[in-house]
This record gives C-alpha cells, structure tokens and sequence, in this order.
C-alpha cells in the first residue's frame, strides 16, 4: 500500500532525458525527420501531444497524404516523394490498399517503434523550455507533461526540431515567426491575397456514414445548425462525399488559429451535426434512408497558423519559375492552393489552386531558425511567405522535408555543426549527398558516392529491352480525351513511329510532336512539329517521321488531337518511365485541361496532360523504326533513382528468361552491404486514407531477386518484396570479385527493372 502524509505541495514525478536530437511533433514531418535521424546513428526523443502519430494523417483527423503528385492531376510525373515518406506510403499500399485511416496509424507507429535510436513520448505536450545560460539564442532543455502517466519530462539535447504545426517550441524559444499573409510589395508576390479573400487558412474536420442496411432515424443536437440558412455551398452537400473529399468544411481563418482552435472546433462542429441533419432529414435524400453518422472528427485539421524565418524564405517565383538554389534538399509540387478565410461561410469557391509546370526545389535554409541557433524546423511551419505556404504546407512535401532534418541533425551532430553551419556552399553537398541515398529526389540533383563500389565495378547484364514495339491488344477504345504518348528520345531524330487509329469514317485528325520547355518537367508547351493525317474509315496504319533534331535526352510527346469518331487499341504491357498522358480535366485539383488565369497574378498559362490511374492507365499501342536505347545497364549507377528527362532504369527484356545483372571487379573486394532501388511507380499517389488502391503491390516492383558471389553462390534471396530500396546488410563482409543479381519478372507484361544499385 502507499500512504502519503499530507504536505503543502506536490510536484508531478519528473525525468530527465537526453538525445542528440529533440523532435517536437509528431505529424508525418516530424515522423520522418525522427526516423531518418535515428537510422543514420543518432539518438532522437520523438515528443507529441496526441495519442497518435501522423497528425492530420492520422485517425483522429484521416486527411489523405498528398505533395507533389497532386492526385495525378497536373503535370508532375513521377513525383512521389521519395525516403522514408515513400516506405510509408508503399506499406500503407501493401497492407491497407482499402484506406482504412486506423492501420495507416499502426503503419507510422510500427515504423516508429521499430527504431532502437528512437525514445517515444505520446500524450506529451511541450510548455516550457530553458537556454544556454551564456547564449541566449540556444535552447538547452524542453519541458513537457503527460497527462496519461501524469510525468514531467525535462528534456535535454544539443539540437531540436520543431514539427508540431503550430511552433510551440519555435514561438517558447523567440524564434522569428510571422502568421498572416505578407504583402505583395514585400516580395513581388502577384498572388499574395487580399483583405477580402483574407490572410489565413481554416481549420476543416471530416465525418464518415455507414449504410446499417434498415431505416436510421436522426435527432440532431441543439447546437447544430441550420445549413440552408448559413452555409452558402449547402447544395454541394450529398451523401456520397464523406472523409476528407470534405475537405471545404472549413472556418477559422479570421480567427487566431493557434489560440482560438477550441471556438473553431466548436463551429465545425455546428456545421457537421447540421450537415447531417440536412441530408437525413430535408426530404432532398432519400437514399440517405438507412446511412448512419459511423464518425466525426473531435479535432480539426489545421492548415495554418505560424510560420518561421530561417535564412532563407521560399516565395511564388521559387515554385512557379522552378527556381533552383545551391542548396535544394526537397521538393515541392502541390498547386499553390489558398482559400478564402470564411471558409465553409464564404460565397467564394472553397480554393484558388494555381499549378507551376513542374516539382521546385525547397532550400535547406528554410529549415532552421534565422535566430535561434539550434532550432530546426519541419513541416508546414517553414520558412515560406503565405502564398508559398499554399504549396509547400501539405503532408507529403513537409514529410519530405522532414527527412531532410533528420539526416541534417545528423551531419550538424557528428560535426559539432550548429544548423547554419550545414548551410555553407562547402558543407552542403554532404547532406544533399546522404539525402540522395537514402532515395530522397532533389530536383537536378545526382549523387556522386565515391565509396560506392559499383562506380569502379565493369557492369554487365543478360539482356536489355530495346523499346520497339508495345502491342495492340483489346478493344478499341474511344478518344475521350486529346492523348499524347510520351516517349523517351536521346540526341537526334526521333524514330519513325507507327500508330494504328481506327476510324468510324474517312476523316482528317491533327498530331503534333511535343517537348517541355524546361528541363526534367513534363508539360509539353513546345510545339515541334504539326502534320494532319487522312483516316479511312476502319483500322488505319500511319507512319509518323518528324524532322526535328533533339540535341539532348528528353520525353518527346506524340500528341493526338481529340476526336469522336477515332478509337485506339491500347496495350497491356507496362514499362518503366514509358506512359500515356491525356489533356484530361481533374476538377479535385483545380485541373480543367488547361490553367488559364483571367489576371495577372504571377502564375503560368499551361494544359495539363495527365495519365489515368490503374487499371485505365494503359499506353497507347505504338511501333517505332528501329527502336529506342534507353534502358541501359549504366543507368544503375548514374546517380538517379527515377524518371527525369528519361527513364534511368536498366531494364531486362521481356524474353529474357533468366534476368541478371553482373558487376565485376578486377581485384576481390570486400562488401558489407548491397542497396537495390526498384520501380515503384513514382507517377502514382498512392494516397494512405479513403481512395481504395487499384492493387497493393505497384505492378513495375520486382518482387523475387537473388544476390550471388563469383561462385554463384546465394548471398541473399528475397520473396515478395514490394518496396523501392532493399538494403542487404551482410553479418560478415562477402569477399567476391563478382556480384550477380537475379531478378525476376514481376509479371508477363511488366519486365524486370531497376534503377540503383550501390556497393560498400
């Protein structure tokens, strides 16, 4: 028994921790920033405030991760962020191609806790912090409470990382913040909004029906409100959106989102219970009969409140011109996507989304405090103006930076580094380089590892897939949409290419071969050349010779015009970095085949041309004189772990039986670890919540590989995979002159390919 005498006061149980790094925030941002830290050595206290990780991915709030991708809506191909936010989102895939938001939270958890270097604290909130007492500008020690163990955490690091979406720690240490929208004056930002629209983004929360299977009746309580009187968009309202597809159930922007988040909640609140009322109960929705409300969200997702001044500060020019800095180490691609600040009550649409023409860098000096010297930042807090904020703020680009955190906390600490320090023009290409790595894609970056062995190793492989032919199979399809086949061209002319329209009666229909304007993107704003083609009526065969002269690698796009009266055959065979894009409309994401803004607001006039998601997704059946090398076996080692200007894998043949790729040395060497990157179809979303997957394994992904010495003897074999990087860590070194590694097909129609392959 325990018997305590009464005393005047008592303290919480208190306990003191340390680490090399202290996480604040356990979003997606500081999930991955804790994880890549605590990989690459280094001892890390993961601190938050909820009872789960992933923040806004999480249950309690189940919005879907999204950056760069932007649900296949604009013309970032291949854009999926890559490390650990990428692991995460492919385990997700595998395990929980249904969406459910409850396993996506025991995914990011699993992740967590599978790491030694990690020291977690859920239900934990930072209040206070102490400072070096001989430099002002260095937080020493964070302090933090549990409510559910009722502890007192006193915890101690040489450097922390704010990722907590509202920067408690950055706003208790003094670091410079701003909340708000800047002035376009200040920045030359022709977007920047105006007091009308308003300076901040509102919270949203979400619900979920179920359909019980008899008659529901529904009682609402006394504070819900009256939609058709207070919420100008009600008629949107229906009973087939639910989760975050609801995304504009939104308020709080004229509000201080940090402070006033209890009287935002309570609005929300008021509009979800009467949203619901409305539709069980106005007569306008009979199928809502026998639904339910399964769910409703009891804390809002925040969009934004506080962001931070590091030394750099990212602005519209950056994304919308794809501006690249000395020291890019994420990437961003989401539109820049602001909303008005009356949210759900506003009579303005519930966003203003405007796309750049491709992904743009994001600078390390935008993750740290200008002033508060080893103070981190992740997440949507960054340094960033308002209306860069519209882009860089979303779950996916803030993971990705998160990443690159971590992995700088780790450099900062071997080297005794204060954060500024990792940002001189000598010191950054180490981060840039172990980013790169770990699969982290930085725009117009490769990775140089002169430890790498494969670098000095003669590579050879069993076949290569010359790019020929892909056949006609099925049946016609109708043109729904202008088509435009990418295909990948080195220097020269671009082959003779062979279609094959059907047409329902003798006509004429335009083609135009197309490219970017800017390197490594893919919007196909240059025309080339333009013919137009006479069709009989049935299957036509067409020879297409362009004259134009490509004078480096690129996507070259054989465009289509739309036409109702022609179909094509598509073909069941998927390549890698091979896709057939459509000028088709994505209305989720402000894509209506073409960004034409009606003023001057700083932004591009462009199509989009985008693919269709899978099982649609096929490319259009074509031949090509003489073929296309592309998928050299080089391509594993020249730095690049996806498509860019061109596929950068090595690809096997489809008639290869036994695909093997050999590399070899002149002397025996000693290696302790292999690291295999696959094809993982960059170009999906692969969305964590509510959309459904059309399958749980990408269809490019090797899934059974063998890695043998010179005496072919297994070294390693693997089942089943189905993520991008495997990492082969041997207990004792190999030592071999060769390394061979077998691969497998993953299907009839998918050949085996690879993109990266490192040695140590």
């Amino acid at each position: 028994m325990i018997k305590a005498t009464a005393v005047d006061k008592r303290i919480p149980q208190t306990l003191d921790l340390a680490a090399d790094l202290v996480v604040v925030g356990g979003g997606l941002s500081g999930v991955c920033c804790a994880i890549t830290a605590a990989r690459a050595g280094t001892n890390v206290i993961l601190v938050q405030d909820r009872p789960v990780l992933g923040g806004n991915a999480s249950s309690e709030v189940r919005l879907w991760v999204l950056g760069a991708t932007s649900h296949m809506g604009n013309n970032n191909r291949w854009a999926r962020e890559g490390g650990v936010i990428n692991e995460l989102l492919i385990e997700n895939m595998y395990r929980n191609p249904e969406g459910n938001a409850l396993i996506f939270d025991t995914v990011t958890l699993e992740k967590v806790v599978s790491e030694p270097n990690i020291t977690l604290l859920l239900n934990t909130a930072v209040y206070d912090l102490e400072k070096d007492a001989e430099d002002a500008d260095k937080i020493t020690k964070v302090i933090a409470f549990c409510s559910q163990n009722s502890t007192r955490y006193e915890l101690s690091a040489p450097l922390f990382c704010d990722a907590s979406g509202d920067g408690i720690l950055g706003f208790l240490a003094g670091a410079a913040f701003r909340m708000g929208a800047e002035s376009s004056e200040e920045f030359g930002e022709k977007f920047a909004p105006t007091a009308e629209y308003g300076e901040l983004l509102g919270h949203s929360m979400y619900f979920y029906s179920k359909d019980v299977g008899k008659p529901v009746s529904y009682v609402p309580p006394s504070f819900a409100l009256d939609v058709t009187n207070k919420v100008p968009r009600f008629r949107s309202f229906n009973t087939q959106d639910f989760g975050c597809r609801l995304w504009w159930l939104e308020y709080g922007g004229r509000l201080d989102t940090v402070h006033d988040t209890e009287t935002i909640k309570w609005e929300l609140w008021k509009v979800i219970y009467g949203v619901w009322d409305y539709i069980k109960n106005s007569g306008e929705f009979p199928e809502a009969e026998t639904l339910t409300l399964e769910w409703v969200g009891t804390i809002p997702g925040k969009r934004e409140s506080r962001r931070f001044e590091g030394d750099y500060m990212l602005i519209q020019q950056d994304i919308v011109e794809q501006r690249a800095h000395y020291d890019d180490v994420a990437f961003g691609g989401w539109s820049i996507d602001l909303h008005p600040a009356d949210g759900v009550f506003s009579e303005k649409p519930g966003c203003n989304q405007w796309h750049s023409k491709g992904i743009y860098g994001i600078p390390y000096r935008s993750y740290y405090s200008r002033n508060v010297k080893n103070l981190f930042l992740a997440g949507r807090i960054i340094s960033a103006s308002h209306v860069a904020f519209g882009s860089s703020r979303v779950m996916a680009t803030s993971a990705h930076g998160g990443q690159a955190v971590g992995m700088a906390a780790k450099i900062c600490a071997e080297n005794n580094w204060l954060p500024a320090d990792l940002a001189r023009k000598e010191n950054i290409l180490i981060l840039q380089n172990e980013l790169l790595k770990n699969g982290q894609h930085i725009p117009g970056r490769t990775l140089k590892d002169q430890e790498d062995l494969v670098q000095i190793a003669t590579v050879s492989v069993s076949s290569t897939l010359k790019l020929t032919e892909l056949p006609e199979e099925g049946e016609p399809v109708p043109m729904e949409f202008a088509t435009a086949q990418m295909i990948p061209v080195g220097k020269g002319k671009v082959p003779k290419i062979t279609i094959h329209p059907y047409a329902a009666e003798a006509l004429e229909v335009g083609v135009e071969l197309r490219m970017c304007s800017r390197k490594d993107s893919h919007s196909p704003d240059v025309l080339l050349e333009k013919k137009t083609i006479a069709l009989q009526k049935g299957r036509n065969c067409i020879q297409l010779d362009f004259d134009t002269q490509f004078s480096e690698p690129a996507y070259a796009f054989l465009t289509i015009q739309k036409h109702d009266k022609i179909s094509f055959r598509l073909s069941q065979k998927r390549i890698t970095g091979l896709l057939t894009v459509y000028n088709a409309t994505n209305p989720a994401v402000s894509n209506y085949g073409k960004q034409e803004p009606t003023e001057d607001i700083g932004v591009d006039n462009f199509e989009f041309w985008v693919p269709l998601r899978r099982p649609k997704g096929k490319n259009l059946a074509f031949k090509l004189e003489g073929g296309i090398d592309c998928y050299d076996a080089e391509n594993v080692r020249n730095g690049l772990q996806r498509p860019t200007n061109q596929p950068n894998a090595w690809v096997a043949d489809f008639n290869d039986t036994d695909p093997m790729l050999t590399l070899s040395w002149p002397e025996v060497q000693e290696l302790k670890r292999v690291e295999l990157f696959f094809d993982t179809d960059y170009d999906h979303p692969a969305e964590n919540v509510l959309i459904q997957q059309p399958e749980n394994v990408m269809p490019f992904c090797v899934r059974d590989y063998q890695v043998l010495d010179e005496r072919d003897e297994i070294l390693f074999e693997r089942k089943e995979n189905y993520q991008t990087r495997n990492v082969i860590d041997f207990e004792t070194p190999i030592k071999t002159s060769s390394l061979k590694i077998k691969l497998t097909h993953p299907s009839a129609d998918s050949p085996a390919a690879m993109f990266e392959v490192r040695c140590y």
